[in-house]
């Protein structure tokens, strides 16, 4: 696709599919991964980053011109995601910051007022901000007027593969949400990342299905294929459904 690029904070982004680093049995295939997934941005976790010891660290198997999103994993305050982000950048993972808030260890679902907050004061220090949201409308509202970059509402909960359980709140965000939206945790299949696209999503983040699958490389190849498949779908505009079959050819005019 021509001149289809996604725009986040003026950056173009050309892959529509965002990886994770983590859960991998070995580190050493990620750049295989991303090599197969064609992925542009890859998120991070701070924990995962060794500065005491930097040849052990997850950054020595990414490689060079990815954009990092350091993610605040562990954070179970705004407070505690905002001293994530600031030692990430501080490590050298520059200004982008995918914003995690969760106190709930049963689910693992975000805590949206803890994250606005968090989101409010970062875009204040300069951060490119994509917090990890609870779908609700008005949440993603506010995320906007705090001047949040993307919003990334959760599919399922994280890690589940469960796929789409958020579908209709989803699809109210990208009709209301002037900026762009990424479906973040969940996504089990590559007809889940399909679907998401075929809504009018601009990305998918995914980590769990592609680094639990028994061939990594190939699992990313697919979730690749299939973001492309419904971004051109959404583009293409799908046909209307029908309650009644509708023939596709004319059944009369042509029996004497």
């Amino acid at each position: 696709m021509d001149n289809d690029d996604l725009i986040i904070a003026g950056t173009a982004i050309r892959s529509r599919l965002i990886t994770g680093s983590g859960k991998y049995r070995d580190d050493r295939i990620i750049a295989r991964v991303l090599e197969a997934a064609e992925c542009d941005i890859i998120t991070v976790a701070l924990r995962r980053i060794d500065l005491d010891r930097p040849k052990e660290s997850i950054l020595n198997h990414i490689p060079k011109g990815k954009i990092l999103l350091p993610n605040t994993s562990g954070a179970r305050t705004a407070e505690e995601a905002i001293r994530i982000a600031r030692l990430a950048k501080a490590a050298g993972c520059g200004n982008w910051v995918k914003i995690e808030v969760i106190n709930d260890q049963k689910y693992l679902l975000p805590d949206n007022f803890e994250t606005l907050r968090a989101t409010d004061t970062l875009v204040k220090e300069g951060f490119v901000v994509l917090p990890y949201f609870s779908p609700e409308l008005a949440a993603a509202r506010r995320l906007v007027d705090a001047g949040a970059s993307a919003v990334m509402p959760l599919g399922s909960p994280i890690g589940s593969n469960r796929g789409l359980q958020t579908r209709e709140l989803i699809e109210i965000i990208v009709e209301e949400i002037g900026i762009p939206v990424i479906v973040d945790a969940g996504i089990g299949r590559p007809s889940d990342a399909a679907l998401a696209m075929e809504l009018g999503v601009d990305a998918v983040l995914l980590n769990t299905a592609i680094a639990t699958a028994d061939d990594p490389v190939v699992m990313a190849r697919a979730f690749r294929l299939a973001v492309e498949a419904g971004r051109l779908a959404f583009l293409a505009g799908l046909g209307p459904t029908s309650k009644t079959a509708k023939a596709s050819s004319p059944l009369t005019g042509f029996l004497g």
